[in-house]
């Protein structure tokens, strides 16, 4: 192991997360000739297999499972010992890997404008995906900092939570019951629901809100997005409840209307979370910082011309 270089164990950390010479040759701009020849000379200067081939795909071996950890904290201590120089320096610089649930996309877009011209040497990568995928990454410790809504059980991660969530009903803006007051959610529960996947956040607070009340819901149709919930509400197939970070400076926001709904807004939180015992980089606590200051205000200025929004968190907060 003396000799592998550092492009080579590179090349391996691709191949080995890929599972695929070619998508790894994609990632790295290489040709698939050239990353095959780099890892048969390191399988060579290590003197077992790290990889074996069943059919058409590829499997790492035990000696390879155990290169894969040593190159993540390989990378990671390369990576944290860059960005402390440049902290020293004075300078934030680095890369930074968030993991963001599907919801939280409608608001940390809007964070990162102002963080990246705040600190123009930090690069940013982002990976949305639902909650299953989110909690798996998690578990892997495959991102610095994780942007979710409902936190996970028996999980040993630290959590923070750093703005107001709230959950809202929506129905098309001709609905009966847009613009009533105070409706009982007895009566709510007698609508066609448009509900998205299980084991999401938004239906497990939904599906709660309802059975503490003893209420049956109807669901006439799962969605897997909140795009096309919101689209499958503005046409009329029924109402759906939805965090009010997806309606806001959204078009179809016009399209729709906000129940005053006797419980709602159930105000949830957004959390940022990280595996514990986990050594945040110099740009992770920057950003944790930068998240806790800034996302409460630049929410309050982006929620503000939602309709019927703001008259019904003022009564909650009463």
């Amino acid at each position: 192991m003396k000799h592998a270089t550092l492009h080579q164990l590179k090349i391996f950390e691709v191949v080995a997360r890929n599972l695929s010479f070619t998508r790894a040759a994609e990632e790295l701009h290489l040709t698939q000739p050239t990353v095959s020849i780099q890892m048969k000379q390191l399988m060579d200067i290590v003197g077992m297999p790290l990889i074996e081939q069943v059919g058409k795909r590829i499997f790492l071996t035990e000696a390879g499972r155990e290169l894969l950890t040593v190159c993540h904290e390989l990378f990671d201590g390369l990576s944290r010992f860059e960005m402390l120089v440049s902290d020293m320096k004075g300078v934030k610089a680095g890369k930074l890997r968030l993991g963001v649930i599907t919801t939280a996309k409608y608001f940390v877009p809007r964070l990162l404008g102002p963080f990246c011209d705040r600190y123009p040497g930090i690069d940013i990568t982002i990976k949305v995906t639902n909650r299953e995928r989110l909690l798996q990454r998690l578990a892997d410790n495959e991102d610095d900092l994780y942007i979710l809504g409902q936190m996970p059980e028996k999980m040993d991660v630290w959590v923070e939570p750093f703005l107001d969530n709230p959950m809202v009903v929506i129905a098309p803006h001709n609905h009966p019951l847009a613009g009533q007051k105070n409706i009982p959610a007895q009566r709510i529960a007698e609508e066609p629901f448009l509900m998205r996947e299980s084991g999401s956040g938004t239906r497990l607070t939904t599906e709660a809100f309802f059975n503490d009340r003893g209420l049956p819901i109807k669901i006439r149709m799962e969605l897997g997005s909140n795009e096309a919930i919101k689209q499958a509400v503005a046409g009329g197939l029924g109402i759906a409840v939805l965090s009010a970070h997806t309606l806001a400076l959204e078009k179809s926001a016009d399209e729709l209307a906000v129940l005053d709904v006797e419980g709602f807004p159930i105000m949830r939180q957004w959390h940022v979370a990280y595996s514990t015992g986990k050594q945040l980089s110099v740009v992770a606590r920057t950003f944790l910082e930068f998240l806790q200051q800034e996302s409460g205000p630049m929410a309050e200025r982006y929620m503000q011309g939602l309709p019927g929004l703001s008259c019904q968190i003022g009564k909650r907060d009463e």
